[in-house]
């Protein structure tokens, strides 16, 4: 399993992280506990979650259930210090969790201290801003984004909070890397800016969408990326399912996420039949596992640092292991090239 580095740090992440959100809904501790264990053993060394999850569904209930169970294996096995764990506070929205009231430094000690206990460490070493206060384009939600109604002054104090709170964090140990989510290039490049004028933690990462069916980040964030050396976390590498064929000719597998959480976030529409029909027939024509292939695409992109997997079985979990493995022909990339500039946002 090949490492990078995790921004400008001495944190390095295996190249394939370990996705957690449907532990506590589709998957039993138990389960849980199977999937760390087997994936650490395939090299793999990152583990990202949030306070958020479980997602599938989201609910008050669960809430948090899914740090109690990475927190249990630690307990467990004792391998906290062979795992480079990621976390996130929640952003605005949540009503169950805070009052809705999103990432700011009060939000950030109380929100970090609860996942410390159910994590059950004293320490993460990647602490994240799971989306931003002032509003964003991700989680399909592009087709009603308007930035012109955000307040700059606003944006920039919440933001100079955040680092300065993050800063009294890591002096207290209690974080070693800094990173963002669902972040815009302005976003990430401003966070930059005012680390480099104040003297507060930097930028290691962002966490955003990436997948053969959501390639925004190869325009204006692949050159930040280049030259500011913030590596893409890319989550949904399998389009939360989609790349995997599974939902093909409307079909909603029994205990799927569609199944659950009904059009996969906005995914699961009729722009997106065309396109992932012919990933999948380029699988298929190159003797390629469908889900492999998608994976080992984001690998092979140079501004990622790591790609989020996320499995509900462990057959799933062994299928996107081996994208590590994979290795993608110019005939492969070529043709997926041509997909791409004839559907190039689908989702």
């Amino acid at each position: 399993m090949k490492l990078n580095k995790l921004g400008r740090t001495d944190i390095s992440v295996s190249q394939i992280c370990l996705g957690t959100m449907t532990w506590g809904s589709q998957n039993t501790e138990a389960e849980a506990h199977q999937q760390m264990d087997y994936a650490v053993e395939k090299g793999v060394n990152f583990f990202d979650t949030a306070e958020l999850y479980p997602t599938t569904p989201l609910t008050a209930e669960t809430q948090g259930r899914t740090e109690e169970y990475i927190g249990s294996w630690f307990e467990k096995t004792g391998k906290r210090k062979d795992v480079v764990l990621a976390t996130k506070v929640a952003g605005q929205g949540r009503d169950y969790i805070r009052n809705g009231q999103g990432a700011d430094a009060k939000n950030i000690r109380l929100a970090l201290d609860a996942s410390l206990k159910r994590l059950k460490t004293d320490y993460v070493d990647l602490y994240q801003i799971h989306w931003p206060n002032r509003g964003h384009f991700h989680f399909r939600q592009s087709w009603n984004y308007d930035p012109f109604e955000q307040n700059r002054e606003k944006a920039i104090a919440n933001m100079v909070d955040i680092l300065e709170a993050v800063g009294e964090l890591q002096k207290a140990g209690k974080i070693r890397a800094f990173g963002l989510s669902n972040e815009t290039t302005w976003g990430t490049q401003k966070y930059l800016t005012l680390s480099e004028q104040k003297n507060l933690p930097r930028v290691a990462s962002v966490q955003n969408e990436y997948s053969l069916l959501y390639r925004h980040f190869d325009l204006d964030m692949a050159e930040l990326s280049h030259y500011e050396d913030v590596g893409l976390l890319a989550y949904s590498p399998l389009a939360a399912g989609l790349l995997t064929g599974k939902y093909q000719n409307g079909a909603k597998p029994a205990g799927s996420r569609a199944a659950i959480n009904g059009n996969l976030g906005g995914r699961l529409q009729p722009l997106q039949e065309a396109p992932t029909k012919a990933y999948l027939g380029i699988a298929a024509k190159h003797g390629l596992d469908p889900s492999a292939m998608a994976i080992a695409f984001c690998l092979t992109r140079r501004f990622v640092t790591s790609a989020i997997i996320g499995a509900t079985t462990m057959e799933q979990l062994k299928v996107d292991l081996s994208s590590v493995d994979v290795r993608l022909s110019s005939d492969v990339l070529a043709d997926i090239e041509k997909v791409h500039r004839q559907y190039p946002m689908p989702i």
